[in-house]
């Protein structure tokens, strides 16, 4: 049987993230999205205090298993990122050093069945960061309109067939496991190997649907950067082109208005050995932004 530990995330980018980022003893850093812990045991490593945050519960017990060493070095709250401003509240935080999002789904969110993130295993519809989240897939699956459920395979997932899907879901409802709906997506394709597995996108949807992500994200962006001191570093990891599109315009908007210096002309990227160490990461892309130095040009 599996361990918790087994199903430890394993953190991409992390020797790029600590050069980004800096740390050393005196340093404060936020990571607000720290899952299972693996790029906060990295700063911690170097002797610089972390704030974890993370809205899934079940990564946050493994996340303080593993910094538990670092002792008051490493801080967790729980809680969903655009809230950052209000969850740090109670913590009366000085401005930080540096803040990083490592956005997506988890290694252990997908490895999780019960979770419903993966259509690699027979699960319940569910998708939900965090599991006490109203809205499930299968809620949205089997009660959107067809012209909703379209939009959002369309809009999310990038997906060329998201009307002949969503019609298709409509026509099959009830669905209630990850497998049906799988099965379902990889009828409506054409025959023929594909790069990926023809359900990728409509999960990849329905997830950022059910979490509201790509919202969060605006959210957070600006509120974030706020936090910062002047020499502050906002670092952020994305997984697919919708994310790394705000985080790309966030960047260039901020630096026209003068609030940050952008680090990254262009998105850093695993190497070919960190990609073949773990697969997960070879759609990683890496930007970020410093605010200012008081007096600065």
């Amino acid at each position: 049987m599996e361990t918790p530990k087994a199903r430890v995330h394993a953190p991409v980018l992390v020797d790029e993230v600590v050069g980004l980022l800096d740390p050393r003893p005196g340093k404060l850093f936020l990571d607000a999205t720290v899952g299972t812990g693996g790029h906060a045991e990295a700063l911690l490593a170097r002797g610089a205090q972390v704030v974890g945050v993370d809205q899934d519960p079940q990564a946050l017990a493994l996340a303080q298993d593993r910094l538990a060493p670092f002792g008051e070095q490493a801080t967790l709250v729980r809680g969903n990122f655009r809230d950052l401003p209000t969850l740090l509240a109670p913590l009366r935080l000085p401005p930080l050093d540096g803040i990083l999002f490592d956005l997506g789904v988890s290694s252990l969110q997908l490895a999780s069945p019960e979770r419903g993130f993966s259509f690699s295993a027979d699960g319940p519809l569910d998708m939900r960061m965090d599991p006490d989240a109203p809205t499930t897939a299968a809620d949205l699956v089997n009660h959107l309109p067809e012209r909703e459920l379209a939009r959002i395979l369309l809009e999310y997932g990038e997906e060329r067939y998201a009307r002949r899907i969503a019609r298709a879901i409509v026509r099959a409802r009830p669905l209630r496991t990850t497998e049906e709906l799988a099965a379902l997506v990889a009828r409506l394709y054409p025959p023929g190997r594909h790069r990926i597995h023809p359900a990728t996108r409509t999960f990849q949807a329905l997830r950022i649907a059910v979490n509201d992500e790509l919202a969060a994200l605006e959210e957070a962006l600006p509120g974030s950067r706020a936090l910062l001191r002047p020499g502050g570093v906002l670092a952020v990891i994305a997984f697919h082109s919708l994310e790394d599109r705000i985080v790309k315009r966030f960047l260039r908007e901020e630096s026209l208005a003068g609030r940050l210096e952008v680090l990254t002309k262009k998105p850093v990227v695993p190497t070919a050995e960190e990609i073949s160490r773990n697969p997960r990461a070879r759609s990683a892309k890496l930007r970020a932004g410093r605010v200012p130095e008081v007096g600065s040009p």
